[in-house]
């Protein structure tokens, strides 16, 4: 009789048949990460082409797909976690955004005035003292790049000193719409370094970063569009890794750059700040000044169309604030509502920022939920216009994301109207009442899930 095989016998066995089931799972979690891949490259790529004939109901389709995909990506990839999944993740996003190099920019025309304020420059003249169609830049304008300037007859140019010296650099490179997302994607890539470097310092997954390489926020509005949003974002990214590290005033000087290109990254500056320590005020301080140095000819002139701009999209009288407009559509015409508006929200933003400095948790993972939570509070209060000014949160789904955070970088695309004629939407008023109560019931799930949902049980505990 043969004896029955011995434990010591099966054991080997066992665990040989646990790896291949484990492998088997793994290499089909990286086929499914692959496939998802390829799917949003080519919904991607056919992106523009969509958009111009099918019009803005398409590009909605796209970013709810597209923002899908990047969300159930991370959750398998989490799973998936090696290089393959990660290289799978990094290649896929270099070619959602080399695809849509192919296209002309169609959301913003803002790219045309980065590249025209760098040609500024480059002939000797400050880019604050002249509006586009001003008789002294007429030896400038060519038919590629002047002809698509907006406000062009009325407005200086509005970004501040560091945007203007990256508008110089690049154009001094290559003087096209081309040149400058070119050289808008070499700061995403910094960017994105720096964010996998952020994931596995609180150690999370660096697999996540899939949240922002695929998201089509950045893919449309940086790949497509070239919006300097690339740089702040690299630039603040940048600096909070070096503040994980402990160096504060190399981190200050490149939140303080990132600021001075466009200024949602100074709210990075109370995160950073160790309560009173004059050292980062007094640097904050001394970049300001020597960043406008260069362009003080101009005097006042150096803040450009940053009034007329605050007039223009309705932030003085309260009609470009989203709730206060909703408010107002149900009670009528409020007196001084607008004032009230602006004292408040400033009061909380301000009250957040003195929070977060003096806060107790100096971890890194507590500093980077503490700038989320200001960015969106910023960006709720202020409801901008123009989904671009949402990109700055699309890092922080990555580190740590919330409802409010995906209403605003995806819902956003009910702004657009850049095919007006084709596939026609509800109206503009509508869209946006739309977008403000999908904001408030994200605001009143993520109060529920922080406040009210009961915490999970711990393993092997009473549920």
């Amino acid at each position: 009789m043969t004896p029955p095989p011995s434990s010591g016998a099966t054991e080997p066995r066992a665990l040989a048949m646990s790896g291949q089931r484990n492998g088997a799972d793994h290499g089909g979690r990286l086929l499914w990460l692959g496939v998802m891949a390829v799917a949003l490259t080519i919904l991607t790529a056919a992106g523009p082409l969509l958009h111009r004939r099918l019009g803005g109901w398409a590009l909605i389709g796209i970013f709810v797909a597209s923002a899908a995909l990047a969300a159930a990506a991370a959750r398998l990839s989490e799973r998936a976690r090696s290089g393959a999944a990660l290289a799978i993740i990094l290649g896929a996003a270099a070619a959602m955004r080399l695809g849509m190099l192919v296209a002309q920019p169609s959301l913003s025309s803002d790219v045309y005035r980065y590249v025209w304020d760098g040609r500024v420059q480059g002939a000797g003249i400050n880019p604050y003292r002249y509006v586009p169609q001003a008789p002294e830049l007429a030896g400038l304008r060519d038919n590629a790049i002047f002809p698509n300037i907006n406000r062009a007859s009325y407005a200086p140019t509005i970004y501040p000193p560091v945007a203007q010296l990256i508008f110089l650099v690049i154009t001094r490179l290559g003087d096209s719409v081309l040149a400058m997302r070119i050289g808008m994607l070499a700061f995403e890539v910094v960017g994105c370094a720096a964010l996998i470097v952020l994931l596995r310092a609180i150690g999370a997954p660096a697999e996540r970063v899939v949240l922002y390489a695929w998201h089509p926020l950045p893919v449309w509005e940086i790949a497509g569009n070239g919006h300097i949003d690339a740089a702040m974002i690299a630039l603040l990214l940048v600096g909070l890794c070096l503040a994980g590290k402990g160096r504060m005033l190399a981190a200050g000087l490149a939140v303080t750059l990132g600021t001075l290109v466009k200024p949602a990254a100074a709210f990075a500056l109370p995160v950073l700040w160790k309560p009173w320590d004059w050292r980062l005020p007094l640097l904050v301080v001394a970049t300001t000044l020597l960043a406008y140095l260069p362009y003080l000819s101009v005097g006042r002139g150096v803040f450009g169309f940053l009034g007329g701009y605050v007039a223009e999209e309705g932030l003085a009288d309260g009609t470009g604030f989203k709730l206060l407009t909703l408010l107002s559509g149900v009670t009528g015409a409020l007196p001084h509502a607008a004032a009230v508006y602006i004292a408040v929200s400033l009061t909380l933003l301000l009250l957040l920022a003195v929070a977060v400095a003096f806060r107790r948790d100096r971890s890194q993972a507590a500093a980077l939920q503490a700038l989320g939570w200001l960015l969106t509070a910023f960006l709720v209060l202020s409801s901008p216009h123009y989904p671009w000014y949402f990109l700055a949160l699309v890092p922080f789904l990555a580190l740590k994301s919330t409802a409010t955070m995906w209403v605003l970088t995806v819902a956003g695309v009910l702004f657009y109207d850049a095919v007006p004629d084709v596939g026609a939407l509800p109206s503009y008023e509508a869209r946006i009442r739309a977008f403000t109560l999908l904001l408030l019931l994200a605001l009143a799930y993520d109060a529920w899930a922080r406040w009210y949902k009961p915490a999970p049980a711990a393993i092997g505990g009473t549920p």
